[in-house]
């Protein structure tokens, strides 16, 4: 396993009192698996993610990538961590405005040392990117962004792929192309990928399914 979750429980302050998002998550990935993480809107889907990205820390229970205990590392280590072991795609692109499309694709790569220009070359042909690798952000269609940002995640071939509904903004057949892609490369890089989604359509298409639900995981 490449991902382990043991009573995972991540709780935040309201002016009423704290409300528990996730009340003891236990999940397995298998290495070069694909899941999808389904479940109704506020069901805690996106905490879980940034909880295993490194970028938030939970309240109880252990997280473990790749033998790294990613719930004790401090600020400095789950820097470390989403730089080397872990890739992030979420709906908002987050692609760095004053680069252009070339210089994103491989802005992780190099920040982790992974920087290979072949597979670089690959990612892009495979995504469609060549034509645009000299515009910026602000020149290109959510779908191109999308694709951008899918590029530049893996392009650094991370152990884990965390993706947060990233067709979430985009029409059923961008959508439905940009998944397709994001598998197929997902596989030649090795790469386990944990999807995020409300569409039914597309977690049929990952080797399971997992469903987060009154802050519990079932199957």
């Amino acid at each position: 396993m490449i991902l382990i979750l043991s009573e995972v429980t991540k709780s935040y302050p309201t002016p009423e009192g704290r409300v528990e998002i996730l009340r003891g998550i236990n999940l397995a990935v298998r290495a070069g698996e694909s899941v999808a993480l389904t479940g109704e809107s506020g069901s805690g889907k996106s905490t879980l993610l940034h909880l295993i990205g490194g970028l938030d820390r939970p309240d109880a229970g252990e997280i473990v990538m790749n033998g790294k205990y990613v719930s004790a590392l401090g600020d400095d280590g789950r820097a470390s961590y989403r730089r080397t072991d872990v890739g992030l795609v979420f709906q908002q692109f987050n692609l760095i405005p004053s680069l252009n499309v070339a210089a994103n694709i491989s802005f992780h790569a190099k920040l982790a040392g992974r920087f290979d220009k072949g597979w670089e070359d690959e990612i892009t042909d495979r995504l469609g990117l060549r034509p645009l690798l000299n515009r910026y952000p602000e020149q290109l269609s959510g779908g191109q962004q999308q694709r951008v940002a899918i590029g530049r995640t893996l392009a650094a071939r991370p152990p884990l792929v965390l993706a947060d509904e990233p067709t979430g903004n985009l029409d059923e057949a961008t959508g439905d192309a940009v998944m397709e892609l994001m598998l197929s490369l997902a596989r030649s890089a090795a790469a386990t990928l944990l999807f995020v989604t409300h569409s039914t359509r597309l977690a049929s298409r990952l080797d399971r399914k997992v469903i987060l639900h009154g802050g519990r995981i079932g199957e």
